[in-house]
């Protein structure tokens, strides 16, 4: 797996044309090229959650399947998901450490079939972020200030307008990152203005553990 050098600085930036410093960089190479339509318009992030196995954490296979390198063997489970080629800009371990496998300005693999904000095709325009956790349990805290800070970086890079979850862009189809994740904290964090988040999400806590 390549991980991608540091780059000289940028007049201070935290940025290096789409790529966060602050982030590990191991690239991915499941990514595409964004329609031109959707290059300026870059204004959804998306959260998920994600842990190989399932429930298990900092086992590194979140990283070997971004970057095709996961012994679909190793575990039974892998099975399912043989020869899945998926990426993500960004992922966030449960200690907070933050990852990055491809260039914001490019497309990752992360959204699929979806639709949110009167559009169709999330991946084309959205920044998508995984979040080391199981759906419908809770996140650490390292986690959700690594996030905020991200979503906070990314702001002033990109017009993000809306932040959601993969559930929101595919209902029915995605459940994360579930009801144990804690939009109101997120919320509290980036005192952004209510109609960014997703319908609902900032009226109840949690409920899950």
């Amino acid at each position: 797996m390549k991980i991608l050098a540091d780059a000289a600085d940028d007049a201070g930036s935290p940025w290096n044309g789409g790529w966060l410093r602050a982030a590990q960089q191991l690239a991915s190479p499941n990514f595409s090229e964004r329609p031109a339509e959707a290059r300026s318009a870059i204004d959804l992030i998306v959260v998920h959650s994600i842990s190989l196995p399932p429930g298990e954490y900092g086992t590194g296979a979140v990283q070997q399947l971004f970057t095709n390198a996961l012994d679909w063997d190793a575990h039974p489970y892998f099975q399912s998901i043989r020869g899945l080629a998926v990426s993500s800009h960004f992922f966030i371990e449960r200690t907070g450490k933050l990852w990055q496998f491809v260039d914001c300005d490019q497309r990752a693999w992360h959204a699929g079939q979806s639709a949110y904000r009167g559009r169709t095709q999330c991946n084309d325009d959205s920044i998508g972020i995984e979040l080391e956790g199981l759906e419908g349990r809770t996140f650490e805290a390292p986690q959700y200030q690594a996030l905020t800070q991200l979503c906070r970086d990314i702001a002033q890079r990109y017009p993000i307008a809306h932040i959601a979850g993969h559930e929101h862009i595919a209902p029915g189809r995605k459940q994360d990152p579930g009801p144990g994740f804690d939009w109101p904290r997120l919320h509290e964090g980036l005192t952004w203005p209510l109609e960014r988040f997703p319908a609902g999400t900032l009226a109840t806590a949690p409920n899950a553990r």
